[in-house]
């Protein structure tokens, strides 16, 4: 329980206790406001501690919301050995902080400062977000304010992990939404196109993602591409991405419909090399797999592959992370991506959750990872945060020069227009300041039976643009 005397600023102090506790667990927490001092006294395990910090003038309130995260911060300090490395730091999307910044004429040195004083955050993570913030400004250098991305939502997957909390189907137990999700989703993608003309934007990216797309039989998912292409002026699309991540929904089919159709950039995503691993987390592949995706898709012409890993997973072990990194790197990947474990309520593992986040060594686990990447040659160029992560720790995408997904970029720093269709897909309108968000439905047979409502929905999303 989380309560406030003298302040409304309740949500940040449960912000920071979700930092070092699970809040559906024995804790309380009262953060008191008494003229010029803020007093925080958190109870856990049955234990109590205490902190002050001074305060500022309610009426500045981002300033006042600060210090009650750091009273906050500094009584669960005492209480937990759960590391910190981003201090009050909440937010998803940290180096958009230091971007603006530096956007602002600030410079390096007084954007790391910032980072360090305001927000307690640790000088190796304030050093990342500089540098992701410095690689995102030079790849957004010349992009128009009017283009737009193109999402498509794919919600099905061939088995469903332990970790997933995403709304997707397995395939294997049900797939009768299939074909009549295939419809639908053709629909919402001519219907949009055609509003997108109106407005005089063209996509710039297009990002096919789940759920896993090659999930769907290579007839359906060249069914979707096709219609993208045929319904939406792709002159100025750079890059076209398809999620295809699992390693057991890779065919020469499956590939070489993809090289036909022009896709730029795929996925295979181990997570890790280590079969005990995958057996546990439910991946219905082996690292074999992982090496026979990656030479089916060179063989069809697909020459830009990210592969997505994961620290922290169950039982794992920094040198067993060095050594998935020893079987993946040969491979080539254009890109890495390295995740941190973590766990929503509607995943199967929640039940473990608590075995593994207070995991002391998946820090080391992610400096590994930065550190054989730079070796390799891979710098990172987007980062973004989760709530429950092991260690409070961050995902970091890294790519070789040339080689960023920049969909990525749009979609993490919200620099602009996401036009999204399929189940569970999230438009954003970056309407001058402000960013207005338009649902669809999250499951594959609510947005079938409901598709007339998600056109009418676009139609104001039109309006919006």
């Amino acid at each position: 329980m989380i309560t406030t005397v003298g302040h409304d600023h309740r949500t940040e102090a449960e912000q920071t206790v979700q930092l070092f506790f699970d809040l559906h667990s024995d804790i309380s927490a009262v953060s008191v406001y008494n003229g010029g001092l803020l007093r925080a006294e958190v109870t856990a395990g049955g234990k109590t501690a205490e902190a002050e910090y001074p305060a500022p003038d309610p009426a500045d309130k981002k300033t006042f919301a600060d210090c009650v995260k750091k009273s906050v911060f500094l009584a669960c300090r005492k209480l937990s050995d759960m590391p910190a490395p981003w201090g009050i730091s909440t937010g998803i999307r940290p180096a958009k902080i230091v971007r603006a910044m530096l956007d602002g004429g600030k410079t390096e040195a007084e954007a790391l400062r910032f980072m360090t004083d305001k927000y307690w955050v640790e000088p190796d993570r304030a050093a990342l977000s500089l540098a992701v913030a410095k690689r995102e400004r030079e790849l957004l250098a010349g992009l128009s304010p009017r283009a737009v991305s193109l999402y498509v939502g794919v919600p099905f997957c061939p088995t469903r992990c332990a970790y997933c909390s995403f709304v997707s189907q397995a395939l294997t137990h049900n797939n009768k939404f299939m074909l009549p999700y295939v419809d639908a989703c053709e629909r919402e993608i001519f219907h949009t196109a055609a509003l997108l003309e109106k407005s005089g934007r063209k996509p710039v990216s297009v990002y096919f993602g789940g759920g896993t797309p090659t999930a769907l039989p290579p007839k359906q998912l060249r069914r979707l591409i096709e219609a993208v292409k045929s319904a939406f002026d792709m002159s100025a699309v750079t890059e076209f991405t398809v999620e295809a991540g699992r390693p057991d929904s890779f065919s020469r089919e499956m590939c070489d419909m993809l090289a036909e159709c022009g896709v730029t950039r795929i996925s295979v995503n181990p997570q890790t090399m280590h079969q005990a691993t995958l057996d546990a987390i439910g991946r219905r592949h082996s690292p074999e797999d992982v090496i026979r995706a990656f030479e089916l898709a060179r063989s069809s012409g697909l020459n830009c592959i990210n592969a997505d890993i994961i620290v922290g997973l169950p039982g794992e072990t920094p040198s067993m992370v060095g050594e998935t990194l020893d079987r993946l790197l040969p491979l080539g990947p254009e890109a890495v991506t390295v995740h941190t474990m973590y766990l929503k309520r509607a995943a199967r593992m929640i039940g473990d959750f608590e075995k593994y986040r207070f995991a002391k060594n998946v820090n080391e686990m992610m400096a590994l990872c930065r550190a054989r990447l730079a070796a390799y040659g891979a710098e990172p160029y987007y980062m973004y945060k989760q709530k429950n992560t092991l260690g409070n720790l961050e995902n970091v995408g890294f790519s070789l020069p040339g080689r960023e997904c920049l969909y990525n970029i749009y979609i993490m720093e919200e620099i602009h227009t996401i036009v999204a269709m399929g189940a569970g897909a999230s438009s954003k309108a970056v309407v001058g300041d402000r960013i207005e968000r338009i649902f669809n439905p999250k499951e594959a047979g609510d947005y079938v039976n409901r598709i007339d409502e998600v056109l009418r929905r676009k139609d104001a999303l039109a309006e919006l643009l």
